[in-house]
């Protein structure tokens, strides 16, 4: 593979009139992708699309802390075309998920984490993450972790649950270097999206981070690259992503293509 895409949502809603295109498009690309799940039904269809597409395609299986209650969503900002929703509340089912988890196709769980910038009810956010740190303690896989306007929360969770037992990404990585510094200690990756082709914020990150603790990925079908701004996002993006890193850290793209995917591969244990 010459690139991977370590978070896409192919197996959400927004692809179903044409998942088939997108998923064999990004294939015949040589593109692998870590297909994420946000509550237990899209889990499901991680691990089914995983199934069904084969080599090359990983599911990731967790809730996220914004289906911990309903509210309404309006990611306009971030998502071009794709519409905002409404989330559909969920109890964290440890059993339910561990069996999921355990599939040989699933490398990762979550996404899972924080986020204090949809929701004020923390209390309930620390209890679900910290079960999916166990979770992934219990199957021996690492984690792929959301987080938003928490990160010391987040970082203080992780040390007291022993999250370095298994590692993982931080993915969308929006802290500062300082806060970059911290997970990079605690043993755990960084993960970039489109969002580093059309703002400088988290550059300092980028530029410093070891070259072998960073990876790429789309989030799609959010946060499309400047090229494609205004559009649904795709995994095959994943390229510009990771034009821009090299363009940042002064190397060339193959240099970035291949670390990235080399980390991928050795952090998620991809065969």
């Amino acid at each position: 593979m010459r690139l991977i895409d370590i978070h896409s949502h192919v197996n959400f809603n927004v692809f179903r009139e044409d998942s088939d295109e997108v998923m064999k498009r990004t294939m015949a690309d040589n593109v692998g992708q870590i297909l994420v799940g946000a509550q237990y039904d899209t889990s499901l269809r991680a691990v089914e699309f995983a199934e069904k597409y084969g080599d090359g395609v990983w599911a990731a299986v967790g809730l996220h802390p914004i289906h911990l209650d309903s509210f309404e969503v309006d990611d306009k900002e971030i998502a071009g075309d794709v519409k905002g929703f409404k989330t559909r509340p969920e109890e964290f089912d440890y059993k339910k998920y561990k069996e999921l988890a355990s599939h040989k196709k699933v490398v990762a769980i979550g996404e899972c984490g924080l986020d204090y910038y949809r929701s004020d009810k923390k209390e309930i956010q620390h209890k679900v993450f910290r079960e999916h740190v166990r979770l992934a303690r219990d199957v021996k896989k690492p984690m792929i972790i959301h987080c938003r306007n928490a990160y010391d929360d987040l970082y203080q969770i992780l040390k007291e649950e022993k999250g370095d037992e298994v590692g993982g990404t931080i993915h969308f990585f929006a802290g500062t270097w300082a806060d970059a510094q911290k997970f990079l200690d605690l043993g755990f990756h960084l993960s970039f999206t489109g969002v580093i082709t059309f703002a400088d914020d988290y550059n300092e990150s980028i530029i410093n981070a070891p070259l072998d603790r960073i990876m790429v990925e789309t989030d799609a079908p959010y946060v499309a690259p400047a090229a494609y701004r205004g559009k649904r996002n795709e995994p095959l993006y994943v390229e510009e992503i990771t034009k821009k890193v090299a363009e940042l850290r002064g190397i060339s793209y193959e240099e970035v293509a291949k670390a990235t995917t080399n980390n991928a591969i050795k952090l998620f244990s991809l065969d």
